[in-house]
């Protein structure tokens, strides 16, 4: 059996088995085809690599790259192997004993909600296209939903009177989300007098958010207009989309939400993703103090001692 024939298997176990989400499938296939590669070039077997050529592969194949990035290499081998093994190409997994890299703390960049407001106050509503912005705007803050889960929103997914909107996430697994009023109004608005002047029969498919052609808005152009607002509100932060579910997510934890409550909303499988928000709250609490307390800033001095 070819290498390719392994791999494409592989692929079809992550859309049927895992059910994972695209960019996650992509970057699973583009690590075991490096992987592959370098099987070839070096004239081993696939089923019969030991633990020592794995070590080999990762410490020859990640120089310069961040630990985040040598970490997802590692799991991508290791589903390979475990997927292998699974349909009893092998016996044992040699990847099973892989170690991961010791990963660097990452703080996701927050806005506060004074700059929320400056970016949603800097767009032209008097336009068409500016009143679909604020309004995307307004739902990734109100529901903290990802970017690709906004652009695949569909009309049939809003629930005006229950105040909810069903999402697709990663594995397209759905969810209910709680959305506020003054958002929902915003949609309403925004379905009614604004989308139906752009709708194509043939492009529009009943998704949500659309350009002026009336086809669906990509992940891009959401991307390009929060950049230019956050620009225009002088805001000095490197922003996107995400930025908005990160806040959404911090401000939440900041005011004393539930952090399992706080998972459900975001669709996190683990509570240690959501984790993260802990620590960004403690940060905002320590800056507070630091900047508010009235001692915090205060020089001190203690007396001489003689000696």
């Amino acid at each position: 059996m070819k290498s390719s024939d392994f791999l494409n298997d592989f692929i079809e176990y992550l859309k049927l088995e895992r059910g994972l989400s695209q960019n996650t499938e992509k970057s699973y296939t583009t690590d075991i085809q490096k992987f592959l590669d370098w099987i070839d070039k070096t004239g081993k077997n696939v089923l019969n690599i030991t633990l020592s050529d794995l070590e080999t592969f990762i410490r020859e194949s990640t120089t310069g790259l961040k630990s985040r990035s040598i970490a997802r290499q590692i799991t991508a081998i290791r589903q390979f192997y475990k997927f292998l093994q699974i349909e009893e190409y092998l016996q044992e997994n040699p990847a099973e004993l892989l170690e991961l890299p010791k990963l660097e703390k990452y703080l996701p960049e927050v806005l506060n909600v004074d700059e929320i407001n400056r970016i949603i106050e800097a767009i032209d509503v008097s336009t068409d296209e500016g009143f679909r912005n604020k309004t995307i705007i307004e739902v990734l803050y109100a529901t903290g939903i990802r970017v690709s889960e906004l652009v695949s929103l569909k009309l049939s997914d809003i629930y005006y009177e229950e105040g909810l909107i069903k999402v697709t996430g990663k594995g397209n697994k759905q969810r209910f989300v709680p959305i506020h009023q003054n958002a929902l109004h915003l949609l309403d608005i925004y379905t009614k007098e604004i989308r139906t002047k752009v709708i194509d029969e043939k492009k529009s498919k009943n998704y949500v958010f659309l350009n002026r052609r009336g086809a669906p808005l990509t992940r891009v152009m959401i991307f390009t207009f929060i950049k230019k607002y956050a620009e225009e509100a002088g805001i000095q932060k490197k922003i996107s989309p995400h930025t908005f579910r990160h806040s959404f997510a911090t401000h939440l934890v900041e005011a004393g939400a539930d952090l399992r409550a706080v998972q459900d909303l975001l669709g996190h499988e683990s509570i240690l993703t959501t984790e993260i928000y802990t620590h960004l709250s403690q940060k905002h609490l320590r800056d507070m103090i630091n900047t508010y307390h009235p001692r915090s800033n205060k020089k001190i001095t203690f007396p001489k001692k003689d000696i």
